[in-house]
């Protein structure tokens, strides 16, 4: 009998284990969540965001991203000035209000480099691409999985961070333990000094069959300031 009640006990046991997920499990279930039919891979489309910050005009970006060939494009409108940083692989080209033709003052005004059109490239392909873009290579996901509640809901959450080359704060991802659709996500730089932002995401739009969040709402971890929204249109 006492070794029936065992071997009992250690199928229980053995059970719950088999059916405990794995962080891979869940980032493969987010994906298939956002995008079914892998589209990103391929992805060569162009989309419209508005982003609304406090006590500043907003600003209208309309951002093109073709993969396979490296190509990237960004022409963003606020107020009277027009900006179009594109970059495709290597080789980078800058327009201020339609033109190539503008001062070293206002190209520092205006912040125009082909630095920071690449750091736009690798910004908006981070954030559209994901959670796609945590399978790539230099992404370290950490195996234990965290459920975390946040702003009154529960969530499977992973904790993910890269290679030194590839990048140097903690990320957190939120997903819907149900649907697996991501909903916030979180950043660090020293997570002791709980700085860095935290990204509320609603909605969704599809987007070359990818479900993309629709809004962005970005605050700061320390005191909940916020930042601004990104609008997909």
């Amino acid at each position: 009998m006492k070794k029936w009640i065992l071997l009992c006990w250690l199928m229980g046991i053995m059970a719950m284990q088999g059916q405990e997920q794995t962080a891979s499990e869940v980032l493969e279930k987010s994906i298939a969540f956002h995008d079914p039919d892998g589209q990103w891979k391929s992805f060569d489309h162009s989309f419209e965001v508005v982003m609304e910050t406090p006590n500043r005009p907003r600003r209208h970006s309309k951002i093109s991203i073709n993969l396979p060939k490296q190509f990237f494009r960004v022409v963003a409108k606020r107020g009277d000035t027009t900006t179009d940083m594109q970059v495709a692989k290597d080789s980078c080209n800058i327009l201020l209000n339609g033109s190539a033709n503008y001062s070293q003052k206002e190209a520092e005004n205006h912040r125009l480099s082909c630095e920071r059109t690449k750091m736009y490239r690798d910004y908006y392909t981070y954030l559209y691409g994901l959670p796609m873009k945590l399978k790539d290579p230099g992404t370290i996901i950490h195996p234990k999985l965290l459920y975390k509640r946040f702003k009154g809901k529960k969530y499977v959450v992973l904790k993910v961070t890269y290679d030194p080359k590839v990048g140097k704060d903690v990320w957190y991802f939120y997903f819907d333990p149900e649907t697996y659709a991501m909903e916030v996500y979180q950043f660090f730089h020293e997570e002791a000094k709980n700085d860095g932002e935290y990204i509320l995401l609603t909605g969704l739009k599809k987007v070359n069959g990818i479900q993309m969040p629709k809004d962005r709402a970005w605050y700061y971890n320390r005191d909940d300031k916020y930042l601004g929204t990104d609008k997909l249109q």
